[in-house]
């Protein structure tokens, strides 16, 4: 059980991480040669040339100016400079709602630990009567703070349940407020927003088969037929992801034929060789630049072979389309609206913006995306639950008895006191941060398998499962499991009736453990997520050995993303803590409100300089992160409840039912108010965008905006004449093609290839009799 000396020493090592984290950035971000790794946003919108270009030749590498290192934290202020609504233009809506997400924790929390340290710490700790000593449980100083030390069926408990009236109050009416800007913030910038081709196109999936015509020539007919006054153009979807593998595996070759040949340039007396056995470490060896020029030259052959095939192959084309209107309008009644009577087919959605599209899965047959789905609810179910053993065992090895038990020589070295306050007040958060960096990618894996066809969503079902992972073996694994293996003696040494109120005391003291976890994971992470040393060894490395050109140079830069799978359910975590400790163990909320001013800073400053965020969802995500707040504050309430229901506290513990049954209640109020702002798109909102947009430019061409926006991007490579000719014949199959099947008689437009209306019977048979 950490005390309060454990704590202070992990917070100072913690500090002292973070305070060297932001040094080495504060001197690192300075340096002419890195320019590019701490502000890549600013070279891809073409707004920051390279300070290596000028210059005497030192000057291109190192920072000279010794006044700029007098003004190394310069870099807070001007993180926090930009507004909102210019922040919005330069990173888009999901950044901006995002930081709003840090921003609501510092309104939560701020209010919540001022009252809970004005009157809930005052009443824990002035109790008469040693509680905890009469428990006989394991405590610390701490747990003087916490709801632990009052007396059972003391009458101080009205001061808890009261300040969980004021809490529960306070974060709906924030969570209201937050929620109705959000929404008039993402229609706001739906109407500002320029254009964009997903405003124009649906996702059609699960065509029906036809023997007499094909998917495109069937996708035609339909819409020409249902949507006649607003359908503009169609892609059909391809399973090119044999294509894309073989593009993906030239694209490594040609990286390391780029490395050899410039090797080769700085010492053209001996040309590089290589052995072709795995890892090179045996095989014949042969000349490196030879053999890669061969390989690609294979690549590009195959290549070929397989771009006809999918080019010609019927088997490739999936029954799905991206089918494109002639205005937003006519778009959102075909997404919002049932296609068919048999409501499993023509099925149509929200087409991704075409950066968002994760073209992988669109290969995956709709009718097996059930079975996937079920597939990983079970294999996300054993991940959970059998996640928990190793985690509970490691955590029980980053102990002071775990350790001597493990390695007893070590206990001469291990009792020692700066040692032992090292164990246990830094050890068991930093093992935990350390066991879990693997599970993202698993995750996502997972959500990748599920068949979601947009980043966005693959994000969002990740950070779902993140969420809920963490609050299984992070919360509930380390409140049970640890507590009760610390009690286990003590349940022994007394009688049954005694257990429940030992466990009702338990439950807080878990607020050490959590305390060091927000220390490792929420500062010193925080101050290392500035810092880029990942990015920053890579970009040096292909800078070196890989690049030629300044194409080259551009490429090689990583500014990445916001990682909404993984940052999002860290911060839900933190809500979680906080509002479950808030009147439990107040002591714990300092610590969360560092994280949120750390982090809203840090983010700042990566949203504003590095991350190029991969798409644009108009904060889409933000009903899930509403959802994931309220789902916190229940739990809260209800574990309240089990602890008061310990406490002999009968008379005041009932007052607590009608809580949950009130946040549940204002959680349904939103969702009915707001959540249709974020899943369907008003056709007035839609109406007016496209009025506007006709009066300002009459003469668009809105077909040849939108004719080859979903094109597959590996079909739009044109590097060689060949793939010229072959992105030609995409925007060719574009078209739209004549239909074989009778109904076309009642078609009231010109098929695309024809150009005949063929209004009726008699004037298609004239058309067909024609030479």
């Amino acid at each position: 059980m950490a005390t309060l000396q454990d704590i202070a020493l992990a917070a100072a090592i913690n500090i002292l991480s973070a305070c060297i984290f932001f040094l080495a950035f504060a001197v690192l971000r300075i340096q002419p040669f890195n320019d590019r790794v701490y502000f890549p946003k600013w070279y891809l919108k073409g707004l920051r040339s390279s300070p290596t270009r000028s210059g005497a030749f030192v000057q291109r590498f190192v920072n000279l100016d010794f006044r700029s290192y007098l003004r190394f934290l310069n870099w807070m202020p001007d993180a926090l400079k930009m507004p909102e609504p210019e922040l919005i233009e330069h990173a888009g809506l999901d950044s901006a709602v995002y930081l709003r997400i840090y921003l609501i924790g510092l309104k939560l929390f701020v209010p919540i630990t001022f009252l809970a340290w004005a009157i809930l710490v005052p009443v824990n700790w002035t109790n008469a009567s040693n509680t905890l000593a009469q428990s006989k449980a394991t405590y610390s100083d701490i747990d003087k703070l916490s709801i632990s030390n009052t007396p059972l069926g003391s009458e101080r408990f009205w001061s808890h349940i009261v300040m969980a009236y004021a809490f529960t109050f306070w974060t709906c009416y924030l969570l209201q407020k937050e929620y109705e800007i959000i929404a008039s913030m993402r229609l706001q910038f739906l109407a500002s927003e320029k254009r964009r081709p997903d405003q124009f196109t649906v996702l059609v999936r699960n065509v029906p088969p036809d023997a007499d015509e094909s998917v495109s020539e069937l996708v035609e007919h339909f819409f020409l037929v249902n949507h006649t006054d607003n359908y503009l153009t169609h892609q059909v979807v391809y399973d090119a992801n044999k294509l894309a593998k073989l593009v993906k595996k030239k694209e490594k070759m040609q990286n390391w034929l780029d490395y050899y040949q410039i090797k080769y340039s700085r010492n053209e007396s001996s040309r590089p060789f290589l052995k072709t056995g795995f890892l090179g470490l045996w095989g014949n060896r042969v000349d490196a630049m030879d053999f890669y020029t061969s390989e690609i030259e294979k690549l590009c052959k195959e290549i070929s072979v397989e771009r006809e095939r999918v080019a010609n192959d019927p088997k490739s084309i999936m029954p799905a389309a991206f089918v494109s209107f002639k205005t937003r309008w006519g778009a959102a009644v075909c997404a919002q609206t049932q296609q068919s009577r048999n409501p499993t087919l023509w099925l149509t959605e929200w087409a991704p913006e075409p950066r968002d599209v994760y073209w992988h899965n669109l290969a995956i047959p709709f009718v097996s995306l059930t079975v996937r789905r079920l597939i990983i609810a079970v294999a996300f179910f054993f991940l959970t639950f059998f996640y928990m053993i190793p985690i509970a065992f490691v955590q029980s090895l980053a102990s002071i008895e775990g350790i001597e038990k493990a390695v007893p020589f070590l206990r001469p070295i291990i009792e020692k006191k700066f040692i032992k306050s090292l164990i246990q007040g830094f050890l068991p958060g930093i093992v935990l941060k350390i066991f879990l960096i693997v599970l993202p990618t698993i995750l996502m894996l997972m959500s990748k398998f599920e068949g979601f066809i947009s980043i966005s969503s693959l994000e969002r079902r990740s950070a779902s499962r993140y969420y809920l992972f963490n609050f299984v073996n992070v919360f509930l694994g380390s409140i049970i499991t640890g507590s009760a293996l610390e009690q286990l003696n003590t349940f022994m040494k007394q009688s049954p009736n005694q257990i429940p109120r030992t466990i009702g005391v338990a439950i807080p003291m878990k607020a050490t453990f959590f305390i060091s976890y927000i220390m490792v994971d929420g500062w010193a992470g925080i101050a290392a997520e500035i810092l880029m040393l990942k990015p920053l060894i890579i970009f040096h490395l292909k800078n070196f050995f890989l690049v030629k050109t300044e194409k080259d140079r551009e490429e090689a830069m990583d500014p990445g993303s916001i990682g909404f799978n993984t940052g999002e359910p860290r911060i839900q975590l933190y809500f979680l803590l906080g509002l479950v400790y808030a009147v439990v163990t107040p002591v714990l909320l300092p610590f969360i409100i560092v994280f949120f001013c750390l982090a809203y800073v840090v983010f700042r400053h990566q949203i504003i300089n590095v991350y190029n965020q991969e798409y644009e969802s108009g904060a889409a995500f933000w009903p899930d992160v509403h959802g994931r707040i309220i789902g916190a504050l229940i739990i809260s309430q209800l574990l309240l409840m089990g602890l008061l229901s310990t406490k002999q506290a009968a008379q005041s513990t009932p007052f607590l039912i009608a809580l949950p049954i009130l946040t549940i209640s204002f959680h349904y109020y939103c969702k009915g108010r707001f959540e249709p702002a974020f899943i369907r798109y008003p056709l007035q909102e839609a109406k007016m965008k496209d009025t506007l947009e006709r009066a300002r430019e009459p003469h668009l061409n809105l077909k040849g905006y939108l004719q080859t926006a979903y094109i597959h991007p590996v079909f739009k490579s044109a590097e060689d004449d060949e793939e010229e000719e072959i992105h030609g014949k995409w925007e060719h199959d574009a078209e739209l093609v004549p239909t074989k099947r009778q109904s076309r008689r009642n078609t009231p437009l010109p098929s695309k290839f024809s150009g005949s209306s063929s209004p009726s019977l008699p004037e298609v048979v004239e058309e067909r009799g024609q030479p």
